[in-house]
């Protein structure tokens, strides 16, 4: 952050905690524009948030943070907040990721209890919401383009040829299609282990919500069971799945949607949401200098290629990857 930036976010911050020394520890910082830092005045920790109001999304920070704690979803208590200046107060959920404690051994147990938040996301705001943005047509095209972009041009310098192009419109197409087709309900849109925080007493606490809209519904249960930062076996993930359908089949009514389509719709929103991820960590890389995501590259790609496998109507898509991103993201890596 600039000097002006801390030096206006303590100020700030002794305004509100009025003759309180208060020094600031930087925390890793995420994907985003915001900074982190933790504070502790009479033994109580709390978090200070730098948003940038002009890179930020600061009012639906506060609106969804609400709407969550209104239906028993734990988040933060926010302190205190200026969206005029971009600075937050919130109380500390604690250092323990649910990243940081999994095990092959408690990863069913442990996805239940994050399985089991979802139905109360879902229900926090309507589906008819005009509060939160929709993941209509434009918006999921507009996220597929940024592998496009950043990964294929930017990234590996590749160049498609025009019928190249037209095949990954077509499987582009059928993957807009699956996430339209779906029920829609609220979205948090980064339910991974990196944002599921892990409290003293065992019991979860979401973060970084503030991005969520009225999407898919398979688009939160991929999201954590196919991690973009680890992978676990397919069976636990299978397991997993089937304990989330079974819960959505009741709730909402679902039972003449086959186990089969439950599959596609599942696999194919992580499709988009791997393809997306893979542009965004190459694009974090060049445009915004946080080259630490381009080692979770590899990853997203993987599952990218497992799947894309499965489905005989995106083997175009399949064989680009085959073809021509894996080499040259191995060429990439000898080159450096």
């Amino acid at each position: 952050m600039p000097s002006s930036r801390i030096q206006a976010l303590h100020l700030w911050l002794n305004n509100q905690f009025s003759g309180e020394n208060i020094q600031l520890t930087p925390l890793t910082g995420d994907a985003g524009f915001r900074r982190y830092y933790r504070f502790v005045i009479q033994g109580r920790s709390f978090i200070a948030v730098d948003a940038p109001k002009d890179k930020s999304n600061n009012a639906a920070f506060v609106f969804i943070q609400k709407s969550f704690s209104e239906h028993n979803v734990l988040v933060p208590e926010i302190i205190a907040a200026d969206l005029s200046l971009g600075f937050l107060c919130l109380a500390d959920l604690g250092e323990t990721l649910l990243a940081d404690i999994l095990t092959p051994e408690n990863i069913a147990l442990t996805y239940q209890k994050a399985i089991d938040i979802l139905p109360k996301i879902q229900s926090s705001i309507a589906n008819n919401s005009e509060k939160v943005p929709h993941y209509d047509q434009a918006f999921v095209e507009l996220e597929l383009n940024i592998f496009s972009q950043w990964l294929l041009t930017e990234h590996l310098s590749i160049i498609l040829s025009a019928e190249e192009q037209k095949q990954l419109t077509r499987c582009f197409s059928i993957l807009t299609e699956n996430m339209l087709s779906q029920p829609q309900v609220l979205v948090h849109r980064d339910y991974h282990s990196r944002n599921i925080m892990v409290l003293q007493d065992k019991t979860l606490g979401i973060i970084d919500f503030q991005d969520a809209v009225i999407g898919p519904i398979t688009y939160d249960i991929v999201s954590l069971l196919r991690d973009c930062y680890l992978k676990w076996p397919s069976e636990s993930v299978s397991l997993l799945l089937k304990r989330y359908i079974d819960v959505m089949t009741e709730r909402y009514s679902l039972n003449d949607i086959t186990r089969q389509q439950w599959q596609r719709w599942f696999d194919l929103t992580g499709l988009q949401r791997h393809i997306k991820a893979s542009g965004i960590f190459a694009r974090l890389h060049h445009r915004d200098n946080k080259s630490g995501y381009l080692k979770d590259i590899p990853l997203t790609l993987s599952y990218i290629v497992e799947i894309s496998q499965q489905y005989p109507e995106l083997a175009s898509l399949h064989q680009l990857l085959l073809i021509k991103v894996l080499p040259a993201m191995t060429n990439l890596k000898k080159e450096r």
